[in-house]
């Protein structure tokens, strides 16, 4: 049986963003545990051309939230993207939870022949439902869940595979 767009989407932003949320929690106490604020980790990149931490999170939210929101014409909530503290961004992180959990299934699935137009960059470019989650939207939330866990680990937090895979649930 083919796996539906919902059960391909939600859940995994469900599941990767609560992990994301775990890794957050580490690395504020590694901070903390190390003597030094943990502000300095939501300015850090992994190269000077690259985004900071804080907008890798910011980023993946979005990518889950309005990938969603475009797939299922549930209006997806706005964020005034100013978050600037570890609770910020953990509210964030849950705020997006929040609305992932109001969005049907019904909503999501079927939609894999429908045409979207999406922003890229200044231009625009349209794509059939299944390609557009699994090539895109799925591509750009983990691109950016892996760059803000790279970003960590680059800084000297202790994560590791499972933490990224499995969170807090391992414990």
């Amino acid at each position: 049986m083919p796996m539906s767009m919902y059960a391909a989407s939600v859940p995994v932003f469900q599941h990767v963003l609560g992990n994301l949320s775990h890794i957050l929690d580490k690395a504020e106490a590694n901070a903390l545990a190390r003597k030094f604020e943990p502000s300095v980790l939501l300015s850090a990149r992994l190269a000077p051309d690259m985004l900071p931490f804080t907008r890798q999170v910011l980023i993946a939210c979005d990518a889950a939230k309005n990938g969603i929101a475009r797939i299922s014409g549930v209006e997806a909530p706005k964020f005034e993207d100013n978050e600037s503290t570890f609770g910020e961004l953990r509210a964030r992180i849950r705020k997006t939870l929040d609305y992932l959990e109001k969005v049907p299934a019904a909503a999501v699935d079927g939609k894999e022949e429908t045409e979207f137009t999406f922003p890229v960059g200044k231009a625009t470019r349209t794509m059939k439902g299944q390609a557009y989650l699994t090539t895109w939207v799925l591509a750009n939330f983990f691109f950016h869940v892996t760059t803000a866990y790279a970003i960590l680990r680059h800084n000297g937090v202790d994560l590791g595979k499972s933490d990224y895979l499995v969170g807090a649930a391992k414990s």
